[in-house]
């Protein structure tokens, strides 16, 4: 990207045009010609900085990033590439480095001396978190050694960098058979033929004639249908409680929802994602590479929001966009009512539900014994929700210093 720029005259040299234009009047009015003498070192300061030291600048500015996509915790090394066609004796360039991003090596502002047609590379690297990092441009500065002329501009120049969660490798916590939590294929129920036995519902209009169980019609009173399993892949939904009471713990629950979107990918699974913010953002079930990396990226550039409505939008969806039985992934700390009331929602409409909900106390450390007090309260009733949330799901109460892997495992041990 290359931009022109003129430098301003500065307050010395608006000061010293000033007293050139005082000693020209002078003269003049009081006849006194010898003044004008006065002029000539000034005259030969301005000349110098005029015609040496005020170029037009015409930089060419280009940033490169080794990807668009890094993992948090990743070290990314970042070029600034700046060319100049006029020589600078001396300019100040300064990176607009987003908050996002940690500087761990080499330093953001520098002063170089361009020639004509010079390339400079500045070289920095910086901790990638997660989330969405974006530069907007570069902010250079220039004063001529008279002092006469300056530049202060800034360069739009935008790079966008996103900070993926990190990924670990992770059993898979749920299944359709029952409630029993196990790892491998997953079997899903439908109705159809040369299949294993499932279990006896009640007909519903467009069922085949032929499954009909007439035993259990004539007990019943009702058109009763016998309904089989297959070994298809079931579908999983993501559902990401973004409240601003799980800021503490909120990149560990999105890591959770990113290994587990990546288990399913490899499993085959179609899964579908709800981010559960002030306006919630629903990816509909789908399989593959490009449908993980589009959820990936939601989930990258998630935060908490104080603004949640997350009951209303799980069941508005369950009504309108959820498969019928579908697998639930819930990943929620549980500390709000909110919550707490989308779980019983989705128990409710008869869905499994496995919970991951990080433990956002694990990571505290108390200073003080009233501090530690307090702690041991608030785990304490964290625990009694806990226990009674585990009437509507699955919970896996998650202790962050210690990997998810383990925390599903000593469940499935159960």
């Amino acid at each position: 990207m290359a931009e022109e720029i003129k430098p301003e005259l500065t307050e010395r040299g608006a000061e010293t045009l000033f007293a050139m234009w005082v000693i020209i009047i002078s003269a003049f009015l009081f006849l006194r010609w010898e003044l004008v003498y006065l002029m000539l070192p000034i005259l030969w300061v301005s000349f110098v900085s005029l015609f040496f030291f005020r170029p037009g600048i015409k930089l060419e500015i280009q940033r490169e990033i080794p990807h668009d996509r890094m993992l948090e915790g990743e070290i990314a090394e970042i070029k600034l590439r700046i060319k100049s066609s006029t020589r600078i004796p001396s300019l100040k360039i300064e990176e607009d480095l987003p908050e996002g991003l940690e500087l761990v090596e080499g330093s953001r502002e520098h002063v170089l001396s361009l020639g004509k047609d010079e390339e400079r590379v500045i070289t920095y690297k910086v901790k990638v978190k997660r989330g969405i990092h974006e530069f907007n441009g570069v902010r250079v500065s220039y004063r001529d050694p008279m002092g006469f002329f300056k530049l202060d501009h800034f360069i739009e120049h935008y790079t966008e960098l996103i900070g993926m969660p990190l990924i670990e490798d992770v059993p898979t916590p749920y299944s359709t058979k029952g409630t029993k939590i196990t790892a491998g294929p997953l079997p899903s129920p439908r109705v159809g033929e040369g299949v294993e036995f499932h279990a006896i519902r009640e007909y519903q209009p467009g069922d085949p004639l032929k499954i009909i169980n007439w035993k259990a019609t004539a007990k019943t009173g009702r058109i009763m249908a016998n309904e089989y399993e297959s070994e298809r892949k079931v579908d999983v939904i993501f559902i990401v409680d973004a409240s601003y009471k799980s800021q503490r713990v909120f990149d560990y629950l999105i890591r959770a929802a990113a290994s587990l979107m990546l288990n399913a990918l490899n499993n085959g699974t179609s899964f579908g994602l709800l981010l559960a913010e002030a306006v919630p953002l629903w990816v509909r079930v789908d399989y593959g590479k490009r449908h993980f990396f589009k959820c990936i990226d939601f989930l990258s550039t998630a935060r908490p929001d104080k603004n949640n409505m997350i009951a209303y939008q799980v069941e508005h969806l369950i009504r309108s966009r959820f498969p019928p039985r579908a697998q639930l992934l819930y990943f929620s700390t549980l500390q709000t009512e909110e919550s707490r009331e989308a779980l019983r929602t989705m128990a409710s409409y008869g869905y499994r539900v496995v919970v991951i909900s990080p433990d956002p106390y694990s990571g505290v450390e108390p200073k003080t014994k009233e501090e530690e007090l307090a702690l041991k309260l608030l785990r304490l009733k964290r625990k009694v929700h806990l226990k009674k949330m585990a009437a509507h799901g699955i919970i896996i109460d998650w202790d962050v210093k210690k990997p998810l892997k383990a925390a599903i495992a000593e469940v499935i041990l159960l």
